[in-house]
């Protein structure tokens, strides 16, 4: 004898569960370590993007900005620069990391001596760090 109702047994249930919790057990961190690489290239990126800023800037204004000013001065006109400054050279947008901190700005670089730095200090916008919290530095 057939059984008149349709619907699903117990073990079936259970099947489907297990086989999606095994997809979500493998796919899951593989979709993490995406997301995180694209947030790092997009930091680098961004931070491509600011040196050419600063490339302007010291093109028209004859040198790069002060530290003091920071990366400000890429927004708005410092005071003795007020005729030669062509800017906005960015965005507010652009002076913020993919993680919503603040670039930082080294007038005198240690990574890059003789230049100045530009830092992005990763996930937790603290200086050090592993994985996501790693900091990024202009070349």
């Amino acid at each position: 004898m057939r059984r008149k109702n349709k619907g699903f047994t117990l073990v079936e249930l259970i099947v489907v569960i297990l086989l999606i919790s095994m997809l979500g057990v493998f796919v899951v961190p593989q979709f993490l370590k995406t997301v995180s690489k694209a947030r790092k290239d997009i930091a680098k990126a961004k931070l491509a993007d600011l040196e050419s800023a600063i490339g302007r800037f010291s093109i028209d204004c004859g040198r790069f900005p002060l530290q003091e000013e920071g990366l400000e001065a890429l927004l708005m006109v410092p005071e003795e620069l007020e005729e030669k400054w062509r800017g906005p050279y960015v965005k507010r947008r652009e002076l913020v990391d993919p993680w919503e901190n603040p670039y930082v700005y080294i007038e005198e670089g240690e990574v890059n001596p003789g230049s100045y730095d530009l830092i992005s200090y990763g996930a937790d916008g603290v200086e050090g760090g592993e994985d996501d919290n790693e900091d990024i530095f202009n070349d």
